[in-house]
């Protein structure tokens, strides 16, 4: 083998940690292709022979290409066409790119975008991929110290996002119980209590088929078709947001998905197309998961 063929091996080799530091930086696949077409021409024009340690090479040469499209993409947020979007890898192009974008979440890639270029690099690098500060430290043009704040920075930036998102998704869940709870005892005023004044029921074709009317507008009316109803439903997470699944006969036949507004539901859909259930990611939780808690917005649920 040639020594262009063997360093295209190599790369290769390679390739599939570029792509991961470089969609955690980037969170963009066209960008992670950019980033590492870049790699493998910078490669190209080096002297190979003088690297010792390649794949730590190519990991400083990625961080530094995505370091300046990142101070770059920096530089147009007052264009008109808006701040970047963390765009979610196709799988029909990057099937490995849906894998890696499933691994990271959406959430954090959010979090990650509003962090400075180097804030992102320092905790990209070392908290992910375990790079030390001190080869972080010259990508930034930084001491090891210095480096080590900015990923102390990010990293609280994070956490907080983090917990907020948390704290966010259990308050989401107690309103979903407390409507399920009220429903089941008939308490008209519970309904009231969580429903947004302006919520809007739908129902699919399917769910009409099985008695459910269409469209129903405002809580009143909202609360007085639920009420006493639910009996069958049960607690659930429908691709990871609280929801009801409706069981009839040991069988999943309705699943009603909500969207809630501060601390009320602003409106639910019924689904019970088969084929569309069929799509979701449905985990069944305990009954009493997500209650309202004393002092709490679901008082009196």
């Amino acid at each position: 083998m040639d020594e262009k063929n063997f360093l295209a091996a190599q790369f290769e080799t390679n390739r599939a940690h570029l792509r991961a530091v470089a969609y955690r930086m980037l969170g963009s696949t066209g960008e992670v292709d950019d980033a590492v077409q870049e790699t493998w021409l910078r490669l190209s024009r080096t002297n190979a022979s003088t690297v010792e340690n390649l794949g730590g090479w190519l990991t400083t040469v990625i961080a530094r290409v995505c370091l300046d499209m990142l101070r770059a993409r920096k530089a147009r947020r007052e264009d008109p066409m808006g701040p970047h979007v963390p765009e979610p890898a196709a799988p029909d192009t990057h099937e490995r790119d849906a894998e890696m974008a499933d691994s990271v979440g959406a959430a954090l890639l959010v979090v990650l975008d509003a962090l400075a270029p180097a804030e992102r690099l320092a905790f990209v690098l070392h908290d992910m991929f375990a790079v030390p500060f001190e080869e972080i430290a010259p990508i930034v043009g930084r001491t090891p110290a210095a480096a080590r704040q900015l990923a102390s920075r990010a990293r609280r930036r994070v956490q907080g996002s983090r917990e907020a998102a948390d704290g966010d998704a259990l308050r989401q869940r107690r309103i979903v119980a407390a409507f399920l709870a009220a429903s089941r005892d008939g308490d008209f005023e519970g309904l009231l209590a969580v429903l947004d004044p302006d919520v809007v029921f739908r129902a699919d074709a399917a769910a009409q088929r099985l008695g459910s009317l269409a469209e129903i507008r405002g809580a009143p009316a909202v609360a007085e078709t639920f009420k006493g109803r639910a009996q069958a439903a049960k607690p659930a997470l429908v691709d990871g947001t609280p929801a009801l699944a409706v069981i009839l006969d040991g069988q999943l036949r309705i699943v009603l998905q909500f969207t809630i507004a501060g601390d009320r539901i602003a409106a639910f859909e019924a689904i019970a197309d088969a084929e569309r259930i069929a799509t979701f990611d449905i985990e069944m939780l305990p009954r009493d998961q997500g209650k309202g808690q004393p002092g709490s917005a679901l008082d009196g649920t």
